[in-house]
């Protein structure tokens, strides 16, 4: 199994990183600069005026360490990596996959069932702790389970694309009800993006963009192409694989992960920047809250529902990876989901 590596994140206004011999040095303005060792790394994320010496871009490209820069609200900016890596005929593969209707739509229609599947387990396993009565939870439960059941049956990706459509509609609609601590600061109505109209879409926007940074690197790593996707349409620029593969964890790793940090109270309204144009994001201090507790998030042991083996979360990304281009390979008549239970 891959060794859980680190990632560097770098959000002080004005920092600037270079390589000093095997190191990694952070210049901070008016404080001394920190070293850390680039061994340990497995990429590094910098928000907002924060900048890279070309020496160490090229040792992070040599060296398989994916850099990302985003600006201040966490939205994608560029992406420094090396020399494409991995078997050209595993990409081969996969582009023909793509190419392929009856294979694209295996591909989609197994991604498209993790989802729906995780965004109803985090439903129910919110009836079972915490409210068994809540007749519209447990009414978005039942309504996914129905658009689980159609999606099965479904042959046209279009279709497909529209049942999941419906059902995060559901699963959205019933969001506020999950929210049990701090209701008045973090009230939730519906998903807005562009830009997040509330503190929760801020958070559950800012959190997508890192757990998109861990899928593109997992799929670096197992020689896939990140922007060759089946789900999403290829666009310039766009990781069309990652967004892909992270439909399925979005509801049981960053969803609740966001709840996590509002019911255990990590995070407070004073954490967040309101603009003029209606829009919210962290403000410095509540990215620094949401960065470290994603850290200690991807040490915590799970239980692969199905490898079986138990393992830091921060892995989970590889081996989805490693399961996809089992699939590319054709060692697996389909893409094993990540489950969550």
């Amino acid at each position: 199994m891959r060794k859980l590596l680190n990632t560097l994140y770098v959000s002080t206004p004005g920092a600037y990183l270079s390589k000093e011999g095997m190191a990694i040095q952070i210049a901070r303005p008016e404080m001394p600069p920190v070293r850390l060792p680039a061994i340990n790394l497995a990429g590094i994320v910098c928000f907002g005026r924060v900048s890279c010496s070309p020496y160490l871009m090229n040792y992070c490209a040599e060296n398989s360490i994916l850099i990302s820069f985003l600006d201040e609200h966490g939205r994608f900016l560029a992406r420094v990596e090396g020399p494409v890596s991995g078997n050209v005929l595993l990409r081969k593969e996969q582009y023909r996959i793509a190419d392929d209707p009856g294979r694209n739509a295996l591909a989609v229609k197994t991604l498209l069932l993790g989802k729906l599947a995780n965004s109803r387990a985090v439903l129910r396993r919110f009836l079972r702790d915490h409210d068994p009565e809540n007749a519209a939870v447990a009414g978005a439960a039942d309504g996914i389970r129905e658009l689980m059941r159609q999606l099965t049956n479904e042959t046209s990706v279009e279709i497909m694309r529209g049942l999941e459509g419906k059902a995060a509609d559901l699963y959205f609609s019933v969001f506020d009800a999950l929210v049990l601590q701090q209701k008045d600061a973090f009230p939730f109505t519906s998903r807005s993006r562009r830009p997040p109209r509330d503190r929760i879409n801020a958070m559950l926007s800012f959190v997508y963009v890192l757990l998109t940074h861990e899928v593109i690197a997992g799929l670096e790593a197992v020689g896939l192409d990140p922007a060759s996707g089946f789900l999403h349409c290829d666009r310039p620029g766009r990781p069309s694989l990652a967004l892909d593969l992270v439909e399925e964890l979005r509801a049981p790793v960053a969803d609740r992960f966001v709840l996590s940090l509002i019911n255990n109270r990590r995070i407070s309204k004073g954490d967040f920047s309101e603009f003029e144009n209606g829009a919210v994001y962290l403000n410095d201090a509540g990215r620094k809250v949401v960065l470290d507790a994603w850290q200690q998030r991807k040490r915590e042991v799970i239980t692969h529902p199905f490898i079986g083996e138990r393992i830091p979360l921060g892995l989970l990304f590889f081996v989805q990876a490693r399961l996809f281009a089992k699939f590319v390979r054709g060692e697996e008549d389909a893409y094993a989901s990540f489950i969550w239970k």
